[in-house]
Formats: structure tokens, C-alpha cells, sequence
């Protein structure tokens, strides 16, 4: 396995610390971290940044970063650890960005279908990005399911994406579209970035 690298090492701290933090600050106070829509009145802009770190079940943030901690160190690596950090960071944002664009946008321009009151936390956007990067920098490596079952990067990042669209069921049709085309979109930024950058990198 890949030795630990510092923007990962330091990601893994941050995230473990806020988690500790959060259950030990008084309850109003951690209750701040995540990101929640403006028709809550409890939007504060420093969330669109602590959102990333804000962790409250044990199961959540052990999934992320073990994700993190599997994948990162590869792709920070190939990047550099400036990239790497802007990647991890930028692709947080975007998964923000997409929630807002389906759960707030439509009740912005008059849609009563989506309820415009909304909270977000958690690193799965930013690792999302971190995972997506590594399957299309390394599509053939093999990855362990389950600690025994070998599986190919690219298969992984398709069971991830499927997990997305599985969580999403309870959502209608346009939504279920319009995350879709999100999703294409974010391969087709994430596939083209990357790979360009590795091209970089081999010269």
C-alpha cells in the first residue's frame, strides 16, 4: 500500500479533529458547521467551507475517510500536493454547488415540488472527486471490496455513482434527470482535468 501523503495525512487530521469538536462544543454551536439553505435563516457563509469537515455519525466519517485514505495518496502523488488540495476542495464545492442546484434553484424560479429548506454536511462530495480522479487516472488498478474481493477502479467508481442514483430513488423524474446530467458533466470535467494533468506530469 501507498505510503500516506501530507495534504491527505493533514485532510485526515482536520476531519477527525472537527469530528471530536463537534461532539464536544455545546450543541448550538456544532449545530452551525453544516451548510444549510438561506430559507432556513441559519445560513452563515463560513459553512460553505465547514460543511466539508462536518461529520455527526461515526459510520459517515469512517467511510469517507477510509475512501480518502486508500485513494488520496495515489492521486495527490500524480497531481502534487497544491493540486491535490484544490481538487479535494473544488470538487467539495461542486457536489454543494449540485445540491443547491436541485433542492434550491427550482424554488427560486417558482417550482412548490422541492422544499427550498435544506441542510448539507459531510466530505463525500470532496472525496467523491478524490475517488473519481483515481479511477481515471488508474482505471485498471485493483482495489479490495470487503477486504477479499478484488475489484478494478473503474468498476468501484460506477458502484459509487450507483449509489448515488440507489439514494436518490425517493426523488421525481426531473430531479433523477437533472442529477444525471450533472454527474455527466462532473465525469466529463473530472475525466478531462485529470487527464490532461497526468500528461503533465509523464512529460
Amino acid at each position: 500500500m501507498m505510503p500516506i501523503t501530507p495534504i491527505v495525512k493533514h485532510l485526515l487530521i482536520l476531519n477527525a479533529l472537527f469530528f471530536i469538536a463537534i461532539h464536544l462544543l455545546p450543541e448550538h454551536i456544532a449545530e452551525m458547521m453544516p451548510f444549510y439553505s438561506p430559507a432556513t435563516g441559519q445560513f452563515q457563509p463560513f459553512q460553505i467551507i465547514t460543511y466539508m469537515f462536518t461529520h455527526f455519525e461515526v459510520s459517515h466519517i469512517f467511510f469517507n475517510m477510509l475512501s480518502l485514505y486508500f485513494m488520496g495518496p495515489a492521486v495527490e502523488m500524480t497531481l502534487g500536493p497544491k493540486r491535490f488540495l484544490g481538487l479535494y476542495m473544488i470538487s467539495g464545492l461542486v457536489a454543494l454547488a449540485a445540491h443547491c442546484l436541485v433542492f434550491y434553484l427550482p424554488y427560486l424560479m417558482g417550482s412548490t415540488d422541492m422544499a427550498p429548506v435544506f441542510s448539507v454536511l459531510g466530505a463525500s462530495g470532496a472525496v467523491f472527486g478524490v475517488v473519481i480522479a483515481f479511477a481515471t487516472l488508474y482505471p485498471d488498478r485493483e482495489l479490495m471490496l470487503f477486504s477479499s474481493i478484488p475489484i478494478k477502479a473503474w468498476v468501484m467508481a460506477l458502484i459509487l455513482i450507483g449509489d448515488r442514483f440507489v439514494s436518490g430513488l425517493n426523488w421525481g423524474p426531473e430531479e433523477m434527470w437533472l442529477i444525471l446530467h450533472t454527474l455527466e458533466g462532473l465525469w466529463q470535467v473530472y475525466t478531462g482535468w485529470a487527464l490532461e494533468e497526468w500528461g503533465r506530469f509523464l512529460k
